[in-house]
This record gives structure tokens, C-alpha cells and sequence, in this order.
């Protein structure tokens, strides 16, 4: 199981702390949460500060464009250092279009679909993509509350790949904490994304080890 603590729920005054904090808790990614205030109701990070964690950081940076018009940034935040990089459906008029581009830039091409979207929109671009992103929360907000449904949409969209016999992982971001990964691994969820659970415990390192325990304990 692929952990990606979310960097958008640390203190971003310090972000190089919270990367260590993300490497010596065994994170396989950082994941980060770029934010426009126009695909959803909140303005986060840019290239430049994505540039500087990523010169920062010895764990790889998963990028998650919740952005309108996504083809306009593409490129430079793959410049900027970003090693997978994600577009949601609901935004991208060119899907297939972008899915080349990431993937020609040598990051590795994600789609992420908001909580209403069912997985089936994406049946004929599936085996072009790298990995799926699943938002299990309402995208713009940090703290919410985990939608359950989700989880349906995580073993459909399971049941797909391996009917196909594709190598896609499936991710899911949003309201995932201590109390629920098990339940969300047991759905085909291979990287979990976590933030506030991990960056508003009182030991950020040992809550991504937990983490990590409980998710692969599922697999067993």
C-alpha cells in the first residue's frame, strides 16, 4: 500500500520539516493539492512553491490539479518536479490529449473523478492511464468527512481493471484516517492520501507508520 501524506494540511510555513516528517514516516509520496478558487472553492499552491518542495524533498511529489483548464499548467508543474500528476475529468475537454502529455513529460498520468462521477466515464481511456484518483471528500476543503459511498466506486472501478487486466492504481484522497484505511484497502484502494489525520496528530511520523501498519495488515 502507497502512502501520500497531503502537504496541504501541514503547516505551510515549514514544509520542509513536514518533508522530512513525510520520509522518515515511511510516505511514498507527498501529495499536493494545487487549488485555482475557480474548479473548486479555494486558492492553494503554485509552481513556484511546488518547485521549492520538491528541491526540498527526498520523497517524490504526486501533484493533484484541481484546477479549470488544466492544459494552461501542465507543463510547468511537471517541470516544476512533479513525478505523478493528475487532471479530473470534470475539467479536461481534451482528456485523451493530456494523458499524452504528462506521460510524455515522464511523470506518470492520472485522472481524478469527484465523488458524484461514476468510474464508468472513464472506460475507454482506462488503459491509457497510470493510475485513477478517487476523491472520497468534496474537493477544495481540507478536514472533511469521509463520503462511504466512495468505497463502491473503488471496487467497480477494482472489478474494471482487472476484468482488463490493466496495471492502473487506483488512489483515494479525502477523510481517510486510522479509523477507516482498512476499510478503504479492503475496496482495491492501493495509495491512500491523508492529511489532516496525519499532520493534526501530535506525532505526525508515527501516525504515518500506523498508517502504513493498518493498511497492510488488510493485505495479509
Amino acid at each position: 500500500m502507497l502512502l501520500a501524506p497531503s502537504i496541504l494540511a501541514a503547516d505551510l510555513a515549514d514544509m520542509k520539516t513536514a518533508a522530512e516528517q513525510c520520509r522518515q514516516g515511511g510516505a511514498d509520496f507527498i501529495h499536493v493539492d494545487v487549488m485555482d478558487g475557480h474548479f473548486v472553492p479555494n486558492l492553494t499552491i503554485g509552481v513556484p512553491v511546488v518547485q521549492a518542495l520538491a528541491a526540498c524533498s527526498e520523497v517524490p511529489l504526486e501533484v493533484h490539479l484541481m484546477v479549470s483548464n488544466p492544459e494552461r499548467l501542465l507543463e510547468e508543474y511537471l517541470d516544476a518536479g512533479a513525478r505523478w500528476l493528475s487532471v479530473h475529468w470534470e475539467a479536461a475537454t481534451h482528456l485523451d490529449r493530456l494523458v499524452g502529455q504528462i506521460q510524455k513529460g515522464g511523470a506518470a498520468a492520472g485522472v481524478a473523478l469527484n465523488p458524484a462521477t461514476p468510474v464508468e466515464v472513464l472506460q475507454d481511456i482506462l488503459p491509457r492511464l497510470d493510475f485513477v484518483l478517487l476523491m472520497s471528500v468534496n474537493p477544495g476543503f481540507a478536514g472533511q468527512a469521509f463520503l462511504p459511498y466512495t468505497l463502491d466506486k473503488a471496487r467497480r472501478l477494482r472489478s474494471a481493471i482487472e476484468r482488463r487486466q490493466l496495471d492502473v492504481t487506483i488512489a483515494m484522497d479525502g477523510g481517510i484516517g486510522i479509523d477507516n484505511i482498512r476499510q478503504v484497502v479492503a475496496s482495491g484502494v492501493e495509495m491512500c492520501v491523508a492529511g489532516s489525520a496525519i499532520f493534526a496528530s501530535e506525532d505526525p511520523v508515527a501516525t504515518m507508520q500506523e498508517l502504513k501498519r493498518r493498511a497492510e495488515s488488510e493485505l495479509v
